[in-house]
């Protein structure tokens, strides 16, 4: 069985990146075969709960997640490994969409460290430079084990070399790398779709877009078998994919709403309590008598609550 699996998907509920909604996505990773998807939309966590529906419909789990671009240019994606770590998350998120306003999320690495606890981190470099260097020594100081570093093909001039540089300066730094198909679209035909998305991003025409396109046209999701074929040379990147996916124990199905206890009076429950403050306001409000249809709506609220 394939051990791959993709943790960096983006969808349409990155406004104007991505050009597949979360079911589309699961369903087209069902039929590819993948076991797990992580879903990392830009700054938000807003297509987890349509993600979760694509997870109950194609028994493909979801690993919730998103990615943050950061005010110094680093780009990282984050994945909480239990339910608590997935609240800092939240946080975290809520915190930068407070700071950035309307459709931003501001933030700066020290937010990054205050809320790392229980976080895995996954650096999203282009090439192997002092600057990418200086990023993942930080990020093994904040996350520790829990640090990682995306490798993703470009399809550009002598890719190969830039992966192998890059993973090497990964170990240097101690931190694991792993493979990541960075997925715009659920399929290859979607690619003109997105192009138009690019297009009314950067204000401008299809003809108009030049190199302002995304850099390369392979952003559809691929099956396991083949992403490890395409990562032949990083078997360890392949099996970081497998062990991050195992590491996030977090599920939607954890966040129901939980009724506070309610202590009003003495002896009665919540719904007791309701019930005789609402007789009381009754008498007071109608001294001489409550009409039938009110007495029946009030009745019908009270069963309702």
């Amino acid at each position: 069985m394939a051990r791959y699996v993709e943790l960096q998907v983006t969808s349409h509920f990155s406004f104007l990146r991505g050009a597949s909604s979360p079911e589309e996505l699961f369903s087209a990773a069902a039929l590819l075969g993948h076991q797990a998807l992580g879903l990392a939309d830009w700054g938000t966590v807003a297509g987890v709960v349509r993600g979760w529906t694509g997870q109950k419909a194609t028994g493909t789990r979801m690993i919730a997640g998103t990615r943050v671009d950061l005010a110094d240019g680093r780009a990282l994606l984050l994945y909480p490994t239990n339910r608590p770590a997935w609240s800092r998350l939240t946080r975290l998120l809520s915190v930068g969409k407070a700071r950035g306003g309307k459709g931003c999320c501001l933030l700066n690495w020290a937010d990054i460290v205050h809320h790392a606890d229980g976080l895995i981190a996954i650096l999203l470099p282009d090439i192997a430079c002092n600057e990418t260097f200086a990023n993942l020594r930080e990020l093994r100081q904040v996350f520790g084990v829990r640090a990682y570093m995306a490798l993703s093909l470009r399809r550009r001039p002598e890719d190969a070399a830039r992966l192998h540089a890059l993973d090497a300066m990964a170990r240097a730094a101690g931190v694991r790398a792993v493979a990541t198909g960075d997925i715009l679209y659920h399929t290859p035909e979607a690619r003109p779709l997105q192009d138009v998305m690019t297009a009314i991003r950067e204000r401008t025409t299809i003809d108009g877009l030049g190199f302002r396109r995304e850099r390369y046209m392979d952003r559809n999701l691929k099956s396991p078998e083949e992403m490890e074929r395409r990562f032949v040379a990083f078997p360890d990147a392949i099996q970081a994919s497998a062990d991050i996916a195992d590491q996030c124990c977090f599920d939607l199905s954890e966040i129901q709403y939980q009724y506070p206890y309610e202590q009003v009076m003495e002896g009665r429950t919540a719904q007791e309590a309701l019930t005789a403050l609402t007789d009381a306001a009754v008498q007071q409000m109608f001294p001489g008598g409550l009409p039938e249809e009110y007495r029946k709506q009030i009745d019908h609220e009270l069963r309702l609550i």
